[in-house]
Formats: C-alpha cells, sequence, structure tokens
C-alpha cells in the first residue's frame, strides 16, 4: 500500500514516517508541506491512502480534499489535524475526508486505520 504524508511540520512527517514503515506492507511514496505539492503529488503519484493536515502554507485541507474530489479517482483520505473542532470534521467529511483524526489524542488511530485497510486489500486480493 502506497501512502503520502502531506503536513507542514517535518517532525510530524519524520513521526508519522517512523511509526508507519514498521507495517511491513506499506511504502511512503512522498510527503508534500503545502496544499499545491499535496494535491499535485496525489495527482501524480496515486498514492492509496493519504494522511492529510488542515493548516498549512498556500492552502489548506480543505482546499486538497475538495480538489481531489473532483476526480474520478482519489485515495483513501485521513486528515489528522490540531484544530479537531466539530465544525472543521464536518467539512472535512462533506468534503470528501473518510476519517478525522485529533493529533493530540488520537495518533495511534492513523496506524488502525491503515492495518485495517492493509487487511481488507489482502481479503479482497486472495
Amino acid at each position: 500500500m502506497k501512502v503520502l504524508i502531506v503536513d507542514d511540520s517535518i517532525l510530524l512527517r519524520e513521526r508519522l514516517t517512523a511509526m508507519i514503515s514498521e507495517l511491513p506492507e506499506i511504502e511512503i511514496i512522498g510527503q508534500a508541506e503545502n496544499a499545491q505539492n499535496a494535491i499535485n503529488s496525489i495527482r501524480i503519484l496515486k498514492p492509496d491512502v493519504t494522511i492529510l493536515d488542515i493548516r498549512m502554507p498556500g492552502g489548506n485541507g480543505f482546499e486538497v480534499l475538495e480538489n481531489i474530489k473532483k476526480d474520478k479517482w482519489h485515495p483513501l483520505m485521513i486528515v489528522l489535524t490540531s484544530y479537531p473542532y466539530p465544525q472543521y470534521k464536518k467539512k472535512c467529511l462533506d468534503s470528501g475526508a473518510d476519517f478525522f483524526f485529533d493529533k493530540s489524542s488520537e495518533f495511534q488511530k492513523v496506524i488502525e486505520v491503515l492495518k485495517k485497510f492493509i487487511k481488507e486489500s489482502n481479503v479482497q486480493n486472495n
């Protein structure tokens, strides 16, 4: 499974990369630090999963979701944010996010979703 990480914090990208790299079925195919790079990377690299922050320079996660949702193909979108407000969650889910997690308390849920997605993919491929 191919994963793209989108966050303006290099420390967070490195932490996610370290955690996700422990899962043998996952390949980190790229990282992006702003909205436009995220949109371009998703369209070019075609990840199976994108982990997306909301607040970034030069745009935001809402714009990424809305742009990618217009495409015929789009990856599973996991929003991981420090802004877990109910209105942001609603907007993200309405804009095409599959999951919405709080960085401060739900970081591990990203790994749980990835493991579940791997398991479901393996079942479908067998």
